[in-house]
């Protein structure tokens, strides 16, 4: 459907955020922990960390994930990420709501 997609990448970045959050106040930490503090899949938390290490928000060390050099300036700008993201979510529903009467 047509909001298939999105919901797909708002769930990806709830899953990124979860795991990243776990490797930020327990790290360094391995897959399987992971795995285990999350509920998620190995191969879900797997791709999570690739991601991540991808944006510089982890990286890997001999121990498991660890905070990477990104991780400050992601904390910064987080929650107006987040509300930018709200905010357009409130204006596509208002456009819906206008359809929709």
């Amino acid at each position: 459907m047509l909001f298939d997609q999105a919901r797909n990448e708002l769930e990806l970045i709830d899953r990124h955020t979860q795991v990243l959050k776990i490797v930020i106040e327990n790290g360094p930490v391995g897959i399987l922990k992971l795995s285990e503090m999350t509920g998620m899949q190995a191969h879900k938390v797997r791709y999570s960390l690739r991601i991540l290490e991808q944006n510089n928000l982890i990286k890997a060390s001999p121990q498991g994930a660890i905070a990477g050099d990104g991780v400050e300036e992601f904390l910064t700008t987080a929650n107006e990420n987040f509300r930018e993201l709200k905010e357009l979510l409130d204006v596509i529903e208002q456009h819906g709501n206008e359809i929709v009467r």
